[in-house]
């Protein structure tokens, strides 16, 4: 099935095109889905063109030649001012002409009817008009086109939206910047429920909502108005010691795609520069890849954004600046707001201060202090080892790096007394659920009661395999029955593809790659192998109802390389103890010589093998500094860790992407997830360990899933 949009009102003259191409015997009929009006004092006219593609040879047809066919019938017919160039001696508009490819059950859901409200016109604007969906009586399944006066936008605003979490496969809202659900019309898709408003703005006067919601007290509450297009264009003047703000366009409103803004700075001072601090959000030189979040040019230079979970500051070290952003997302993105001011260009940070890679200013004096107050670690790595002072000074105090982590550094064992006394939170403090913290870092499921509220040691049905764990993942050996009870194997279409480790009855976790591509990230083409030593004596089989990646995973660094899977049922609980759950990390957990970390899954043995092992296989490996795993690779971020061998004769290889670096605390035995498979250079080279996604950083964004 196939739509278009274009300045054409009769579908006859558009099958004689057809009919007489090289995709005939394809082409079945057509015929007009709707009208509306452009900007522009026109008439756009929406149909479906139908083709019966055999699956074996879907690719003779694509967009981009159906549409070529279409516009060289066209241009032809416009210079012997035929039917099909020509309507009412009207020019057809070449450019107009849209053609994308959608689903038969988009396609025959639009045919069929709608059981939802078909249209709702915004006639004045800035007046709302009413939109509430509600699917007590049953399954709903509807298309609701919302349009506006020509000359203007549509912004959508969802109150509420009650459903079940999904992959948009069930329960979801589709907004199309169309009037047909056209797959790269796509504006934005909701799959979670809805609690505090949110809202979208189209690029036309048109936009197309589509509805799934499965029986059941769900319902939909918002409205939509017709607003005016938003001119962002500014000229800037940073007074010293005085900020202000900017937005992305329609802010608060998700960014609409095509959306561009340019703001010109000029400081009162040649000396002052302009200081752009961005909240999650980094602007980084552009390579030669694309840019996938966002285009910038700071005078002349270009730069791209990504999304992260932190500040930063950007600085242009000129008296004027251009700043010009263009978005590069095909769908609705998420605004960005902005805080600008002048700087002294000679000295960016006062003298007492530190500046860090991520534009940041911190104070010399917590710099190599064990905590991450750049953001991106440049003032924690290549650092010196930090001198003990085991005498217990109080003008030089010990080092936090050595305080409470669970290994005796000091002779005197004072590194570790008053470990239950509280402390000021921080990263390398352990927070306990009444929010005061001790100093222990590592008191998740010790088996020791360390917080007065008892919460260090709720939820410890973790991470105690049924044997003792003994020693192909390169350089590894087989495993035994019920030694890494956490371990999955995720298939795709049947095919082992990746590893993932179990969190819960019904949550496990995996590396985002594995689904970054369109046809990986449906989940109904994925099935997790439970309890499993070798492939195909699987305990159970679970399907998998939705996909949660990080939001920040950026495919281009790796960066964020985490996913959350939800199974569609829990599985049995008498399948322990070959079936549970590993323990998941603290935000300060440290990770000390006395750890015994290992890396398993069914992946390929050697750089070079052809076949994968039939029984799941370990390696004891070793977790690197930052500072070294900085060192050989350069672009690791704080949420990488780096672990191997010397010598790279144990390591992750493809296949095991995904899979879990287990560590068994020395205090406990109990075994904790620390890292994910991510990637690496090759597998097994000398001195080239594999990285893994640091899951202590993302500890409470997994629990704001699971929970």
């Amino acid at each position: 099935m196939w739509s278009s949009s274009r300045s054409t009102a009769r579908p006859d003259p558009v099958s004689s095109v057809y009919k007489v191409s090289s995709v005939a015997r394809l082409y079945k009929h057509n015929f007009i889905s709707d009208l509306s009006t452009n900007s522009k004092g026109g008439v756009l006219v929406h149909f479906w063109m139908v083709f019966e593609v055999p699956r074996l040879e879907s690719a003779v047809v694509c967009e981009e030649c159906v549409g070529v066919i279409l516009r060289d019938s066209v241009h032809t017919s416009l210079k012997n001012r035929s039917s099909v160039g020509y309507l009412l001696d009207l020019p057809v508009d070449i450019d107009s002409i849209l053609i994308n490819a959608v689903q038969r059950s988009d396609y025959t859901s639009t045919a069929a009817g709608s059981q939802c409200v078909d249209k709702l016109y915004a006639s004045l604007p800035g007046v709302s008009v009413p939109l509430n969906i509600f699917s007590s009586w049953g399954d709903v399944r509807c298309h609701v086109k919302l349009t506006a006066v020509p000359g203007f936008l549509i912004r959508l605003t969802i109150a509420s939206f009650q459903m079940d979490p999904s992959d948009c496969v069930h329960d979801a809202l589709t907004a199309y910047d169309a009037l047909l659900p056209m797959r790269g019309r796509v504006l934005h898709r909701l799959c979670t429920p809805v609690s505090s408003s949110i809202s979208l703005v189209s690029t036309s006067n048109v936009m197309l909502l589509s509805f799934t919601m499965t029986g059941g007290s769900k319902s939909f509450r918002g409205h939509f108005e017709a607003i005016t297009e938003e001119l962002c264009l500014s000229r800037i003047i940073p007074q010293s010691h005085v900020s202000g703000s900017i937005n992305s366009p329609f802010h608060p409103s998700l960014m609409p795609p095509h959306s561009s803004c340019t703001w010109i700075f000029q400081t009162p001072d040649a000396a002052l520069g302009v200081a752009l601090q961005l909240k999650n959000y980094v602007l980084r030189p552009k390579d030669m890849k694309g840019c996938e979040h966002g285009w910038w040019r700071v005078n002349e230079v270009i730069f791209c954004g990504s999304y992260v979970g932190h500040e930063s500051v950007f600085r242009i070290a000129q008296h004027t600046a251009e700043v010009e952003f263009r978005s590069t997302t095909r769908r609705a993105a998420q605004p960005f707001q902005l805080s600008y001011s002048s700087y002294n260009i000679s000295q960016p940070c006062p003298e007492s201060h530190f500046l860090c890679s991520t534009g940041l200013c911190v104070e010399k004096s917590r710099r190599c202090d064990g905590l991450d107050d750049c953001q991106d670690e440049s003032d924690e790595v290549f650092c010196l080892m930090p001198t003990k002072n085991c005498g217990g000074g109080s003008s030089s105090p010990l080092h936090p790096l050595f305080v409470c982590n669970g290994e005796p550094d000091c002779a005197n064992g004072l590194d570790e007394t008053n470990c239950t006394q509280e402390a000021i939170c921080s990263a390398v403090s352990f927070r306990c659920d009444s929010d005061s913290c001790i100093r222990k870092k590592n008191a998740r499921c010790d088996d020791v009661t360390d917080c007065q509220d008892g919460s260090d040691e709720r939820d410890c049905a973790c991470g105690l395999p049924t044997p003792p764990v003994a020693h192909r993942i390169v350089g590894g050996s087989d495993s035994d029955e019920g030694e890494w009870p956490w371990q999955v194997s995720l298939h795709f279409s049947g095919h082992l593809i990746c590893g993932a480790s179990v969190l819960s009855s019904d949550w496990l976790i995996s590396a985002a790659h594995c689904f970054s591509k369109d046809r990986l990230s449906d989940p109904r083409r994925w099935r997790a192998h439970l309890g499993a030593l070798m492939q195909g004596s699987a305990k159970h089989v679970a399907e998998i109802q939705r996909i949660v990646p990080h939001e920040y995973y950026d495919a281009s660094t790796l960066d964020y390389d985490m996913a959350l899977l939800q199974l569609k049922r829990a599985w049995p609980a008498s399948l322990g103890p070959l079936v549970q759950p590993v323990c998941l990390p603290a935000t300060s957990q440290a990770v000390t010589a006395q750890h015994r970390c290992w890396v398993t899954g069914w992946g390929h043995r050697s750089e070079d093998d052809k076949s994968l092992p039939s029984v799941l296989q370990k390696a004891q490996v070793s977790v690197m500094s930052q500072t070294e795993c900085k060192a050989i690779y350069g672009l690791v971020s704080p949420r990488m860790l780096c672990a191997g061998v010397s010598t790279g004769e144990r390591d992750a290889c493809r296949g095991d992407s995904g899979g879990p670096l287990s560590c068994q605390a020395p205090s406990g035995g109990r075994w904790f997830l620390i890292g994910i498979v991510s990637w690496g250079a090759g597998c097994g080279r000398p001195e080239l360990p594999g990285v893994y996604t640091r899951v202590s950083k993302f500890t409470s964004w997994i629990y704001g899933h699971i929970s």
